[in-house]
Formats: structure tokens, C-alpha cells, sequence
């Protein structure tokens, strides 16, 4: 008994997970056949993007990947440029602390899995009555990996076959972090860590230029939200 009411709680909580997630399975199968397909043109076999989306789970990361192991072994270079482009995932964890605690093993593999899309869905979204919120994140978080790695495995197997052009990926990237942060602007009641972020990133701007600010940028609000970080009480008020 106990375990027929334990498959109802995760079948409702993978139904209530996958309408969010239909928007992401377009883009991620977009980007991930793209990625795919460009592992292949850069000469690599379909295993690459397959474990690569598999094992590492970044997008933007995977694609600067590809340049990496066509260039010299240089593994602190490759520390930096991973740092800098996914250092936007260590803003991402801090206003997680609170829904990701108390779920369980789950915890790891939301950490592991925390990727742009899914943040924004179990940042923002308002889970169903009845419906345990550590598996709606679990599974919004699993078919959103699922997405990507199907994605660039096709892409990957079919870069033979295809020819596509990835010029304006990067634009479709960037539009989509500005939906992001505009869907967060919206859905948050008080806006003080978007406006941290946009201060400071104006600010390392002018100081550094265009060219070297984003690291300073990211120093500057990861010591801000640490500062103005306050742990809710239990009982609280979203």
C-alpha cells in the first residue's frame, strides 16, 4: 500500500512538472542538436557531446568545451573560463538555499542539475496542492537534462547528415538569460538582488571594460548577497 500511494505522489509530480517544461524541450533540442552537430564539424565522434551533456550539463560551457580540446592542454585556463562563464550558477544556489533544503539525496542531483531553465521554473513556479515540491524540482530538473542529452545525442549522430549553421547562437543564448531575468523580475516581490546585479554590472563596466568585467562583476554581487543574505524562520512568509 505504502508503495502504490509512493508511485501516485511521483505520477502527480512528474505531471505537474512536465507542462513547464514543454518551452524548455524546443530550445534545449535546439541548442542540444546544434551542439551536437557542431561537436561533429570540430571532428569529434557523437560520444563526446553525448557524455559531455551527459556528465557535465552546461550549455554554454559545452560549446566553449569543444574549442578547449581542440587547443593545448592548459587545465587552469580551462578552470578560468569555466569559472567565468557558470560563476552565474553560485547567485543561482544562493537564492535556492531555502526551496533545496530538507529534499533528501534529491538535493545532490538538483545542485548537479541546476542549469538556467530549471532554476527560473522552481524559482518561480507555484507547485499544484498535493504535490510534493522536492520531486516537482526533481523532475523538472530531470527532463530538462533529459532534453539537452537527447538533443545533442541526435545531434551528434546526425552531424553527418546535416549541415547547419551556428552563426547567432550566441544571441539566442543571450535572449534567453534576458527572459529569464525578466520572468524573476516579474514573479519577485522585491526586486533588491536584480537591482544588485545590474548596479554592478554597470559599475565593473565603466571601471573595466567590456572585455574584463564580468568576473569583477561577479565578485562584487556574490559579496553583496552575502551580505544582504537573510535566512527565512520556519513559518514565514514567502
Amino acid at each position: 500500500m505504502e508503495a502504490v500511494i509512493k508511485s501516485r505522489q511521483l505520477q502527480k509530480a512528474l505531471q505537474a512538472a512536465f507542462p513547464y517544461t514543454i518551452p524548455i524541450f524546443a530550445s534545449f533540442w535546439f541548442l542540444g542538436l546544434t551542439y551536437g552537430i557542431f561537436m561533429h564539424v570540430c571532428g569529434f565522434s557523437f560520444w563526446y557531446p553525448m557524455l559531455m551533456s551527459l556528465l557535465i550539463f552546461a550549455g554554454s560551457a559545452e560549446f566553449v568545451a569543444a574549442q578547449m580540446l581542440l587547443g593545448a592542454f592548459n587545465p587552469l585556463q580551462a578552470l578560468a573560463m569555466t569559472l567565468m562563464i557558470n560563476a552565474r550558477h553560485l547567485f543561482y544556489g544562493i537564492s535556492m538555499l531555502d526551496k533545496y533544503r530538507g529534499n533528501g539525496w534529491k538535493d545532490l542531483y538538483l545542485i548537479f542539475g541546476m542549469c538556467d531553465e530549471s532554476f527560473s521554473i522552481n524559482y518561480t513556479a507555484q507547485v499544484p496542492p498535493g504535490v510534493d515540491r522536492g520531486w516537482f524540482m526533481f523532475f523538472v530538473t530531470l527532463l530538462n537534462h533529459l532534453y539537452w542529452f537527447s538533443g545533442a545525442t541526435l545531434g551528434g549522430l546526425f552531424g553527418a547528415l546535416l549541415q547547419f549553421d551556428t552563426t547567432g547562437l550566441d544571441f539566442v543564448m543571450t535572449a534567453m538569460f534576458v527572459v529569464i531575468f525578466l520572468e524573476q523580475w516579474l514573479q519577485s516581490r522585491q526586486h533588491r538582488s536584480a537591482l544588485i546585479g545590474l548596479g554592478a554590472a554597470v559599475l565593473c563596466l565603466l571601471i573595466f571594460g567590456a572585455d574584463k568585467f564580468i568576473i569583477p562583476t561577479m565578485l562584487l554581487i556574490l559579496i553583496a548577497l552575502t551580505l544582504f543574505y537573510k535566512p527565512r524562520k520556519r513559518g514565514s512568509a514567502l
